[in-house]
Parts: structure tokens; sequence; C-alpha cells
């Protein structure tokens, strides 16, 4: 059963960094793409970044050179580094195995003064 547990969010002020964490169990972790998603406030959830499992990475553009999408896969994780963060980055974040349809809890990311 695929299970995909989040962390590292909280409460940032703009320009400020998290490092969110994602650890997978259920599958072959390093067979898979794997994506993180975002979703803000009264909309729909929207692809951030995907790395495929030969390490080739996209960023969704208004979080490129801000945000990185890395796995480490000798420990099943996978990684969201985030600066410079802002206002319209505040959301609840995911990750999530491409293909699949299985969502972890999530982890809310919050960018204020």
């Amino acid at each position: 059963q695929v299970r995909l547990v989040e962390s590292g969010g909280g409460l940032v002020q703009p320009g400020g960094s998290l490092r969110l964490s994602c650890v997978a169990s259920g599958f072959s972790f390093k067979d898979f793409m794997m994506a993180w998603y975002r979703q803000a406030p009264g909309q729909g959830r929207e692809l951030v970044a995907s790395i495929t499992n030969a390490d080739s990475t996209i960023h969704l553009e208004s979080v490129r050179g801000r945000f990185s999408i890395s796995r480490v896969n000798s420990y099943n994780t996978l990684y969201l580094q985030m600066d410079n963060l802002q206002p319209d980055d505040t959301a609840v974040y995911y990750c999530k195995k491409i293909p699949g349809d299985t969502w972890g809890q999530g982890t809310q990311v919050t960018v204020s003064a």
C-alpha cells in the first residue's frame, strides 16, 4: 500500500526558506517519477515540480529559480527546497507518485509578515 508522509511546512516571512520532505513507502521509490503539488485556499491543486527516476526535473515557471526538487532513493525521500518564499506560495503542499492516485496528508506552508 502506497503511503506518503509530508513534513517541513510552517510559517515563514517573505524572503524566507523552508525544506519540505516526503517519506514514501509501499512501492519501489527509486523506480518512479515523483512530484510536489500545492493547493492554495479556494483554488485547485497545481503541479509545482516533478523529478524522474533519472533525476530529470521540471519546475512550475512561477517557482523556477526559487524552488528545487530532489530525491534520495536510499532514504525513500523526496525533498522540495523553497527559497525566497512569497505570500503567493502559501498553500498545502503534497507529494505524489507518478502515476498514482494516493495523496498524503500534506504540509501547510504559510508565508506572511
